[in-house]
């Protein structure tokens, strides 16, 4: 079962108080698909990026709840699909959600630092079920691309500090990719020198 990973959104939260009697405190952001996630640095020195593909969380909304939790910690809710507390619309082009923030103490202290501006940031709960590598060119850089091709939502989480790791699981799968490279090489070089040794030999 591949393991849980944590991302930012590329994103700032947007603030929405309703003026009507219920006073319904809400906050929207959105994750953006195929956008370059910050660069990474691998342990060899290796630069990768990363992008969400349209369409990454559509099975994973069509048979699971997503909540919104304060900080990523769980006893800390704030909203879910569930209950309609948290709405998300998957578009072409991102993938949106409107958080309404409780009347409870979690809620009234994540509203005050949000509206503060003291924690700004958001970031996202996945499982990634199928991804794929390559590498692109930059300048005279080549650098790693892994792109998220199906993922389960789990949760949303306003946070202080937005992290965008480069986690293990990660890190395995760009190892993966690095070795499948280099035995295509090796296969490149070993026909290549069948080919010569046939024709010279």
């Amino acid at each position: 079962m591949p393991e849980k990973e944590i991302r930012a959104m590329p994103t700032t939260i947007e603030i929405r108080a309703a003026e009507d009697e219920d006073g319904k405190r809400t906050i929207t952001g959105a994750i953006k698909y195929e956008t370059d996630s910050a660069d990474f640095v691998d342990w060899y020195g290796d630069t990768w990026i990363e992008q969400i593909a349209p369409g990454a969380f559509s099975e994973s909304l069509k048979t699971r709840n997503v909540v919104g939790l304060w900080s990523h910690d769980t006893s800390q809710v704030l909203g879910n699909t569930k209950s309609g507390t948290l709405r998300i619309y998957d578009g072409e082009k991102e993938l949106r959600f409107e958080l309404d923030i409780p009347n409870t103490s979690i809620g009234n202290d994540a509203w005050e630092l949000i509206q503060r501006g003291d924690v700004d940031g958001v970031s996202f709960g996945m499982r990634v079920l199928k991804d794929k590598w390559s590498t692109e060119q930059r300048g005279d850089q080549k650098i790693y691309k892994r792109t998220i091709l199906n993922a389960e939502l789990f949760e949303i989480s306003p946070v202080a500090f937005p992290a965008y790791p480069a986690n293990q699981v990660s890190a395995r799968g760009l190892d993966e990719f690095k070795a499948s490279e280099q035995r295509a090489a090796d296969q490149y070089e070993k026909e290549k020198l069948l080919l010569e040794l046939d024709l010279y030999g």
